[in-house]
């Protein structure tokens, strides 16, 4: 992998993990348009440094947040922030679910079925619609919420399903405070990044990759920078009620994606 394509990855995985469009969808589109062997094949080492550097994007803008989670679980009394992050064990475990026991069925859906990928594009664009149309409330996430976002999370796993999209779409459906869910959305996943990463550490996977230092280290800082940027801009879009915005060219790409699949 050359310096440009490492640049280029980490700028798709820094925008994507935070924008309502599916990378995972966008991936299988391109290798169906390009071909299997046209689209560059990540190695595992890479895609765990790119997935750190947006988990620590996230980290570095909610800081604040973060911050007082970790000082009031020191505290170890039943407050607040001990409070939330019971919601973000709850909305963890659909998805801890059905990446430790549907691993290869869900691994037999990445093979390049566009029909697939455009109408779970379809999914993400009314899920988008709904969201952008709710009405603003101050309401907070429940537990029985988290639960609920957690199944949207995993859900999300298919080829197509934005992630960051189905997670504060339905959430804001359940009527909670759209900044209050955008938040929720981006600190759920955080766990589960840092616990992929460990998880593919101690395989023992990432001891046979040969490692170029130079493409990390790019690839890395692309996708930190447009972390941030997208993290950023998509709490404000959330905010001012844009999704509509991405609703339409997931519309787009879905209907491309599936009249390409019959033709």
């Amino acid at each position: 992998m050359d310096a440009w394509e490492a640049i280029v990855l980490g700028i798709v995985q820094g925008l994507t993990e935070f924008l309502p469009v599916s990378s995972s969808g966008h991936l299988e589109l391109g290798k169906a348009i390009l071909g299997d062997n046209s689209v560059p094949e990540e190695s595992l080492l890479f895609t765990v440094v790119l997935h750190f550097a947006t988990a620590l994007s996230t980290i570095v803008v909610f800081r604040r947040d973060v911050w007082e989670i970790i000082s009031g679980l020191l505290k170890f009394k039943w407050n607040e922030p001990t409070r939330f992050s019971l919601k973000i064990v709850i909305s963890m475990i659909p998805a801890v679910i059905v990446g430790l026991f549907f691993e290869e069925q869900l691994e037999s859906l990445f093979g390049g079925n566009i029909l697939l990928v455009g109408s779970m594009l379809i999914v993400t664009a009314i899920l988008l619609f709904l969201a952008d149309r709710a009405k603003f409330t101050d309401k907070n996430v429940s537990n029985k919420n988290a639960f609920v976002i957690g199944i949207a999370q995993a859900i999300a796993m298919l080829p197509g399903i934005s992630r960051s999209g189905a997670t504060i779409s339905t959430s804001v459906l359940l009527g909670n405070d759209k900044n209050k869910a955008a938040r929720f959305s981006f600190l759920m996943v955080v766990p589960l990044i840092f616990g992929k990463i460990i998880k593919d550490i101690f395989s023992g996977d990432l001891g046979s990759e040969t490692t170029n230092f130079m493409p990390m280290v790019l690839g890395f800082t692309a996708a930190f920078i447009a972390g941030l940027l997208a993290c950023t801009w998509m709490i404000t879009l959330v905010r001012k009620a844009k999704l509509k915005w991405f609703a339409f060219y997931c519309v787009v790409v879905g209907l491309i994606a599936i009249i390409v699949s019959f033709t």
